[in-house]
């Protein structure tokens, strides 16, 4: 389910956790109850995680650096 972008995103998905809603994978998948884990899916989520950036690709036109 799209979340709100950034921080706010964060948030949402966290109060979720907290309230015991938040489901790993899809909504009928098992529930999250590592806070750690709670923190990567909502990174994730909102886009701020480093691991989740699709369509993103690095500029080679300098060599890749």
């Amino acid at each position: 389910m799209p979340v709100a972008p950034g921080k706010a995103g964060v948030e949402t998905e966290m109060k979720k956790f907290k309230a015991g809603t938040l489901h790993s994978g899809s909504k009928t998948g098992p529930t999250v109850t590592n806070r750690k884990q709670a923190i990567a899916i909502s990174l994730k989520e909102s886009g701020l995680s480093k691991y989740g950036k699709s369509g993103s690709k690095k500029n080679f036109s300098n060599g890749g650096y």
